[in-house]
């Protein structure tokens, strides 16, 4: 009889104890840095900030001079993209400051929101995009191999990007939930 009150007692203090560590482990592994210029560049551009937390997360890890073939930075900007970006915004721009956490931040935000202007406000095709290129997007939305409609896609065609999708979407439901009592 001790014996099973002594494994009730354990079991009982091993879920108490799982449970108070959820939550400092799933911070961990989802971090959150660069609160300030998140919250201020995602309401500047009117987008979600769980978004662009969870883009940040896919993309980068929160490693601020993080470097993936060509792109570069928190949000993966390529040189030509934040040039592009850059002549948008009428702003002067070196090629490193695409490194600095602010300036990736508010070039990410800004082509992100282009991006889902572009595509009518569907958060999807604005993320696959980013990952693989308007042009991709767009040859598949005329392809009915990948689209029924043209515009929305019931088969992205780079497993990559397909991963990339899930990845941030599920992001967003976990740093929503992480984070949404938080004031940013």
């Amino acid at each position: 009889m001790k014996i099973k009150k002594l494994c009730l007692v354990v079991f009982l203090a091993t879920i108490v104890l799982s449970a108070m560590m959820a939550e400092p482990v799933a911070k961990a592994i989802y971090p959150l840095k660069y609160e300030e210029h998140i919250e201020k560049y995602s309401e500047e551009y009117g987008i979600d900030k769980y978004l662009v937390m969870a883009l940040i997360k896919a993309e980068s890890n929160y490693v601020n001079d993080a470097h993936s073939g060509v792109a570069r930075g928190l949000m993966q900007i390529t040189d030509e993209t934040a040039l592009w970006i850059a002549d948008k915004m009428h702003k002067e721009f070196e090629n490193d400051d695409i490194e600095n956490p602010e300036i990736n931040i508010i070039m990410g935000c800004y082509y992100l929101k282009y991006l889902l202007n572009y595509y009518n406000n569907d958060t999807a095709l604005a993320l696959v995009a980013y990952n693989a290129g308007m042009g991709n997007v767009n040859k598949w939305l005329s392809d009915s191999e990948y689209s029924e409609n043209g515009k929305t896609l019931h088969t992205i065609p780079f497993g990559e990007t397909k991963r990339y999708l899930e990845k941030v979407e599920k992001g967003m439901k976990i740093y929503k939930k992480l984070y949404k009592e938080e004031r940013l």
